[in-house]
């Protein structure tokens, strides 16, 4: 099982959009957070030790989790997902980016996983 955090600014939109189409996927395990203190759910030191990858929506979560969680991160796969805070939770147009996006990723990972057990 391959743990996923899946990060925005406010954990309203973008992030939990994603956490909630992938969050019967085959293969991973995921969560949502934000990065400001404001967040629906702030990102902690908890959930980055619980993440085996974590994705970004903007290179501005990027640097904000590695100021942050500085030492944490280092080890962690971490993808910028280049999706803007321009779409509401569950817009079909962001869950087609999504879905276009991170689907290559987390199907290229399961199949790592799979294929180190077999």
């Amino acid at each position: 099982m391959i743990n996923v955090l899946f990060i925005c600014s406010m954990n309203k939109w973008r992030s939990p959009t994603a956490e909630r189409i992938y969050r019967n996927h085959s293969g991973i395990a995921v969560r949502s957070a934000g990065t400001r203190s404001a967040a629906k759910r702030t990102v902690s030191a908890k959930d980055i030790d619980w993440a085996d990858v974590v994705c970004v929506m903007e290179d501005s979560h990027k640097s904000r989790l590695r100021s942050d969680f500085r030492g944490a991160m280092r080890s962690k796969m971490l993808y910028v997902l280049d999706i803007p805070d321009d779409y509401v939770f569950m817009d079909p147009e962001l869950v087609a980016i999504l879905n276009a996006t991170l689907d290559p990723i987390i199907d290229h990972m399961v199949a790592a996983v799979q294929g180190d057990a077999g």
